[in-house]
């Protein structure tokens, strides 16, 4: 195969694969909003909104800003999955507090605090080494 014929199979390749990344984010964001919509039905039905709905909230709205970011950039922060693990570790804790045994919410805490030393070293990284900047084919 010549290479003309290689850079035009990887070119049909590539375009099918951001189709298909396209496709994958486009159902995320709409099963994300189809549940802020089912939650918000729950917080109606229930006349309450407790802290645990809030950080559930929060969770989804992280979701959409990912897909968003994904969507705009073509670039997934690997921040943005920590920030959802933390905040879904604390409505975890908040939500279940009474139940655990104390070995249990010292665990769920340290994992807390492990992704966010996480994110503070990613942080430091992306300031003190940051990415070479790449031109983008026109």
């Amino acid at each position: 195969m010549t290479p003309i014929a290689m850079k035009k199979i990887n070119r049909v390749g590539h375009k099918a694969l951001v189709w298909v990344q396209d496709i994958g984010l486009l159902i995320i964001a709409i099963a994300t909003v189809v549940a802020v919509g089912i939650e918000i039905g729950v917080m109606i039905e229930a006349m309450t909104v407790t802290l645990a709905d809030l950080l559930l909230m929060f969770i989804y709205l992280e979701v959409l800003a990912m897909v968003s970011i994904y969507l705009d950039s073509g670039k997934l922060p690997v921040r943005m999955p920590l920030y959802i693990s933390i905040v879904a570790l604390a409505r975890y804790l908040i939500l279940d507090m009474k139940e655990m045994e104390t070995w249990r919410v010292v665990g769920v805490a340290v994992a807390a605090l492990i992704l966010a030393i996480t994110v503070l070293v990613i942080r430091f990284g992306h300031i003190r080494l940051p990415y070479p900047q790449v031109e983008e084919d026109q």
